[in-house]
């Protein structure tokens, strides 16, 4: 750590001078131990010359890791306008380093902030999401076209049970939709766990960090006809394949067939693979008709 983390005031003193107690509405949960957030920034490996964006950094324990850690720049989206003043402070203390913008990051445009130029360097996503939004999100920042994206790692707190969805293999329980369109683009891990008792206040959940890193060149198909695929069959997942898919309004027996499935299968037993499959032999209905 540098100095300049040193004279920062303790998190809950910011938290307490500033009124942040958190808001459920807002889906927030504030980490306070420093070498917790100083594992997080670690996770998205070396941040010299590295620009992060960070999504609801609140009082700004995250924030603190990742410049003291050597992020070249940080732009933090922050909606709760309590903690604009706060992440103020941290701003002061490392110039022309701290982007703070306030805005909600559903409807945040990166272009506007992340220039096409080389000149900002590696791009990487690093936060402590608020759980409520962190599935939109993902999915937002997943199905970024073009492909890849304008991100080269992503280093993301989820609930367990959302965590354990990414990284699922086929056969098991948590393996579904979110699963598949994940890993089609991105190689999922999870890095470590966090008890609830790491927050304030402490969710009712273990919560666990994620990092994600591009496919350089994903299973070739169209975006939109896999996710319609995957909701397809993942909407009846417990059912076969032959009776799933007819949502789909096409030949189902042929598809499955040109896919290389079998009509018996179930979603939650195919592979990234078989889903890309199915989305190509859909792809080539759509070009005959």
């Amino acid at each position: 750590m540098t100095d300049a983390i040193d004279n920062l005031p303790p998190l809950r003193e910011v938290i307490r001078r500033h009124g942040l107690i958190a808001k459920r509405a807002l889906g927030q949960n504030f980490l306070l131990d420093l070498n917790l957030t100083a594992r997080i920034a670690r996770a998205a490996g070396p941040l010299d010359g590295v620009t992060v964006f960070e999504v609801g950094p609140g009082p700004g324990g995250l924030t603190r890791a990742l410049l003291a850690l050597g992020a070249a720049r940080v732009i933090a989206v922050e909606r709760d306008q309590r903690a604009i003043a706060a992440l103020g402070e941290i701003a002061a203390l490392y110039p022309g380093r701290l982007e703070i913008v306030a805005a909600d990051a559903l409807s945040f445009d990166t272009s506007t902030h992340l220039a096409s130029g080389h000149d900002i360097g590696p791009v990487r996503i690093v936060a402590n999401l608020p759980y409520n939004i962190a599935t939109a999100l993902l999915v937002s920042w997943i199905g970024v076209e073009p492909w890849p994206p304008w991100y080269d790692c992503a280093v993301l707190m989820f609930q367990r049970e959302v965590a354990e969805r990414l990284v699922a293999a086929p056969g098991s329980k948590s393996y579904g939709r979110l699963s598949v369109l994940v890993q089609w683009r991105c190689e999922a891990r999870i890095v470590f766990d966090v008890n609830a008792s790491a927050f304030v206040p402490p969710p009712k959940v273990t919560s666990s960090v994620v990092q994600l890193k591009p496919r350089a060149a994903p299973l070739a198909c169209d975006r939109a006809i896999l996710e319609r695929v995957t909701q397809a069959a993942f909407g009846q997942r417990r059912k076969m394949l032959r009776h799933s898919l007819r949502s789909l309004g096409t030949d189902t027996a042929a598809l499955i067939e040109a896919a290389g499935l079998a009509p018996t299968a179930r979603a939650e037993d195919i592979p990234v693979s078989g889903f890309v499959a199915l989305a190509r032999a859909v792809a080539r209905v759509h070009h005959k008709a």
